[in-house]
């Protein structure tokens, strides 16, 4: 019997969750979860505080949008909850990193011969390295 509750509610939230994510722009509606949806009122979370200020401004909106539905909505209410699965916008760009000429390389070995021994003398010796030169 409560397997069948279990099955319920889930089955009301992945409905209301696909009502939400078509009316919401598609960055948010793909963060945004049903945390909790009881008698009049819906709880939604999302994984920021700049989420959940836009999800506040299209409250009415959703809410208009889950009457249309059938379901009979009085409150929508906005939770902030790091972590979220499925929120990680981690974009990855190739290197744009372009090989130095034998004129640059060849400044960059007159500076660090004239340079003094300490933290910027090691890092231009490192650029060096990097490049295929080899520091005097």
């Amino acid at each position: 019997m409560r397997g069948a509750g279990v099955l319920a509610t889930a089955q009301r939230h992945l409905q209301i969750r696909q009502i939400i994510a078509a009316v919401l722009p598609p960055a948010l509606g793909a963060v945004c979860q049903v945390a909790k949806a009881e008698q009049q009122s819906l709880l939604l979370a999302v994984p920021s505080a700049a989420h959940a200020a836009k999800l506040r401004q299209l409250a009415p909106s959703l809410t208009r949008a889950l009457t249309n539905h059938g379901w009979n909505l009085n409150e929508i209410g906005v939770r902030v909850q790091a972590g979220l699965p499925g929120t990680e916008t981690k974009v990855s760009r190739p290197k744009e990193a372009q090989p130095l000429e034998a004129t640059a390389l060849q400044a960059f070995e007159a500076l660090h011969a004239n340079l003094r021994p300490g933290p910027l003398a090691d890092a231009v010796a490192r650029l060096l390295v990097h490049h295929g030169a080899t520091p005097k």
